[in-house]
This record gives C-alpha cells, sequence and structure tokens, in this order.
C-alpha cells in the first residue's frame, strides 16, 4: 500500500475524520495603477457567500507554495511574484482539522474573470480590506502583509 492511501498511524488505523486538510494561499497585493497605493485583493466565494484572500487545497503531493500560486491564478486570473511566509492558519472546517498555509505574493499579471469558485474580485486599501473579511482571522494577514512590507 502506498504511504498516500496509508490511514494507519503506529497505534493503528486511524479515523480519516482526524486528517488535517492541507491547503495554501496568497495575500495578494499590488500597487494601485491610478496612485500607487498599496491595494490587497479579495475574492468573494458565493458557495460561502464570503470575502477571503485567494486559497484551495493542495492536490496530493503537491508542495505548498506552488500550490498557493496555482490556486492565486485559478481563483483571480493572476500570476504573482511570491514573497515572505504569513502566518499558517489552523481552524476546524467541516468537523475537520485545516491548515492554510500563507505568503504574500505581489500580482504582476492577469486579468479577472468570473467563475463558478469566484464570482466577484476587489482589490482594497488594507484597513477596507480589513473590515471587508469575513473571517475575523483573517484579518491577520493583512496585518502580517503590512509588517513583511514594512508597512505596518
Amino acid at each position: 500500500m502506498s504511504d498516500a492511501t496509508d490511514t494507519t498511524g503506529p497505534s493503528g488505523p486511524s479515523d480519516p475524520t482526524d486528517t488535517v486538510v492541507r491547503a495554501a494561499g496568497c495575500v495578494l497585493w499590488r500597487r494601485s495603477p491610478s496612485g500607487g497605493e498599496l491595494e490587497v485583493c479579495l475574492v468573494h466565494r458565493p458557495k460561502y457567500d464570503d470575502w477571503s484572500h485567494p486559497k484551495g487545497k493542495l492536490k496530493r503531493g503537491e508542495e505548498p507554495l506552488a500550490g498557493a500560486l496555482r490556486e492565486v491564478e485559478e481563483e483571480t486570473g493572476h500570476r504573482a511574484a511570491p514573497g515572505a511566509r504569513l502566518p499558517t492558519m489552523e481552524y476546524e472546517a467541516n468537523g475537520r482539522p485545516k491548515q492554510v498555509r500563507y505568503w504574500a505574493a505581489e500580482a504582476v499579471s492577469g486579468t479577472f474573470t468570473p467563475n463558478h469558485e469566484v464570482d466577484r474580485l476587489l482589490w482594497l486599501a488594507p484597513q477596507a480590506a480589513r473590515d471587508r473579511l469575513t473571517q475575523p482571522r483573517d484579518r491577520t494577514l493583512v496585518d502580517a502583509l503590512l509588517d513583511v512590507l514594512h508597512l505596518a
């Protein structure tokens, strides 16, 4: 049996609901085309009716940074240049533990096209982004971005 499908722990079979859901994403940012101010990208997911940073589940064997950049491009249409690691968020989702690794990433090219996962995208000033985020835990990522960009 391969390691990827083995659910046997050191003390025997484990409960598959205990398996951590691995995900990754980015706090995507850019300089405003009109004034050069910092803007943070937020996406609206109609399935959850929430505003969040672009992120998603990792594919089997996928490296977290590669998955984060893939998710950003899939959800926002933008290619991104990765920067510093940001805090990892850990929480429960659908009764399972979830771990989301984040990076700061600058949008370098692309155009948003609404899709089934993300129907709206906003570029907001950091404080407006903090206020729009649905989950309070996601607000700390805006602060972390400002720290790594030395704008706090």
